[in-house]
């Protein structure tokens, strides 16, 4: 396992922490969690308050083909895909690469953009419907927390399962108690986080020979 922060080419978040707090509360959690449309395109304080394709994901999807060294023919998963921004780019940065998602998100899926028709799955991250080392490279990013830790542990040993290691994952951490104290305070979805120490314990109890780095509020 190395980590690695593949996702620095993304534009920094603004985030209203204040406001996010304030208009927290368990209806709106549980909102959330059901990945609809709420989530994805209503107000900020369920989710993201409008998830539109802006081209951001194409320097990392850069990023990630230069550091697995993907190549046209080669197979990429994005686990938790959403609407398939990644996938889309990881295909124009990488034409003939033949890149797929999974996501939970009946609404992500049907509305996802045009160039992924066909090629984003409906499923869990728990249960990947394919073969043991059927891709190349597989991702995870900002979706393995959506899960109690238990369950991030069956995550984790699928991902290993279809990728055989050749993987990137990315979760909710944090280095400080105050970081954790602004994370609690804004996040909506995440089930289980911790230190990077407790993730990576996690990882190596998972059998994950991959990738990873973290996602931290700020």
């Amino acid at each position: 396992m190395s980590e690695i922060d593949l996702l620095r080419a993304l534009p920094a978040v603004k985030r209203n922490i204040q406001m996010r707090k304030d208009a927290k509360d368990p209806a709106v959690v549980a909102i959330a969690r059901q990945y609809g449309e709420m989530y994805f395109d209503g107000p900020r304080d369920y989710g993201y308050g409008g998830y539109r394709y802006d081209g951001r994901w194409i320097p990392v999807a850069r990023d990630i083909v230069a550091h697995f060294g993907l190549q046209p023919g080669m197979r990429v998963l994005d686990v938790g895909c959403a609407k398939g921004f990644l996938v889309k780019d990881l295909m124009t940065v990488c034409p003939g690469l033949e890149a797929f998602g999974l996501d939970v998100s009946l609404y992500a899926l049907m509305n996802c953009e045009a160039d992924v028709v066909g090629r984003l799955h409906l499923g869990t991250a728990e249960r990947l419907p394919f073969p043991d080392r059927s891709f190349d490279c597989v991702l995870g990013l900002n979706t393995v927390h959506n899960f109690p830790r238990s369950r991030a542990i069956k995550v984790m040993q699928e991902i290993q399962r279809v990728s055989g290691g050749r993987a990137f994952v990315q979760v909710d951490s944090y280095h400080t108690p105050e970081q954790k104290e602004l994370f609690e305070s804004w996040v909506l979805t995440a089930e289980f986080y911790d230190y990077p120490k407790g993730w990576i314990s996690l990882f190596e109890e998972a059998g994950y020979t991959g990738d990873y780095y973290w996602t931290i509020v700020e």
